[in-house]
């Protein structure tokens, strides 16, 4: 004979891990120090400025 298996305790449990896999997920996005943080934030703010300091200005013709 099978194993008898209450259905209410099997749905809390496949929750329960899937709630896990997903706080799994939020800890690994937002599991950076506050160092690597910011070293990150200047690289993009850096990343910017270099590509602002490369633009063009292109002049109206209209305003010769």
């Amino acid at each position: 004979m099978g194993e008898i298996v209450n259905l209410r305790r099997a749905r809390k449990r496949k929750a329960r891990e899937e709630d896990g896999e997903a706080a799994e997920a939020a800890r690994v996005r937002s599991g950076l120090s506050k160092r690597e943080r910011e070293a990150a934030r200047l690289s993009r703010e850096k990343a910017a400025a270099h590509l602002d300091g490369h633009k063009r200005d292109v002049a109206d013709p209209s305003e010769k």
